[in-house]
């Protein structure tokens, strides 16, 4: 596994300093008041459309064709619907047509969806960055589709990241802030540390193995992957109704 350090999900890369830290660490005991589910609300009742692999009329699909294979997602326009209409009105206008993954961490996740491939570009489809949005159904689990942005909250703009992490991340996680469901499956990989801070929109529903191999890229400075893996073309599946 490569070494883990301290990483920047960042739809620019203007300083250093402008950056929003997103460090893969195994704490995953970060709450706050934003983010902290409402005692009044019953998380064994609260629907989590990411576990399951079903396609419904509400949901999006996308499938992601890369030089290394296709992965299919579906996506959630009813929770994140900003995030859900920009990626695919991108999709659908070849915005991401050739663009790269262009910071891979192994055990944490791959980053695209910059057009000029370094970290440095893309912008929405409304010109201007737009606000995370934050919800009690969606969270980093593995194979989570979440948008990447700079510090400030409403920097978002055309670039995504596709959590890979495999480890068991259930640490230091409860039941008062987290439903059970999703705790399970945070055994299986994740990053919990970056629910509430990052807008999940989608999740891998097929080719996840693709999404392990390019995070098995080797990667040089600033996790930049030393060989090049491409965005091929996107193809909307089915437009929720």
């Amino acid at each position: 596994m490569k070494k883990k350090n301290l990483v920047m999900l960042s739809a620019t890369l203007l300083t250093a300093i402008a950056l929003a830290a997103c460090s893969p660490s195994t704490d995953s005991s970060a709450e706050n008041s934003e983010t902290t589910p409402s005692s009044s609300i019953d998380l064994s009742q609260v629907e989590l459309p990411q576990l399951d692999n079903e396609i419904k009329e509400n949901e999006s699909v996308v499938e992601i064709t890369t030089s290394k294979g296709k992965i299919t997602v579906k996506l959630f326009p009813d929770i994140a619907p900003k995030a859900v209409e920009n990626f695919v009105t991108h999709a659908k206008d070849g915005y991401y047509d050739g663009t790269t993954f262009h910071r891979i961490i192994e055990e944490f996740m791959i980053q695209g969806g910059d057009p000029n491939g370094d970290g440095t570009g893309g912008e929405s489809i409304w010109g201007e960055g737009f606000t995370v949005e934050k919800s009690n159904q969606l969270y980093h689990i593995r194979g989570a589709l979440s948008m990447a942005r700079a510090q400030a909250l409403d920097s978002q703009g055309s670039q995504f990241f596709i959590v890979q992490n495999t480890q068991d991340m259930t640490k230091d996680l409860a039941i008062q802030f987290t439903p059970e469901k999703i705790i399970e499956a945070y055994k299986n990989g994740g990053f919990p540390s970056l629910d509430g801070e990052y807008t999940v929109f989608g999740q891998v529903i097929d080719g996840m193995d693709v999404v392990d191999e390019i995070a098995k890229v080797e990667t040089g400075a600033n996790d930049v992957p030393t060989e090049e893996v491409t965005i091929e073309s996107m193809k909307v599946i089915q437009e929720a109704k």
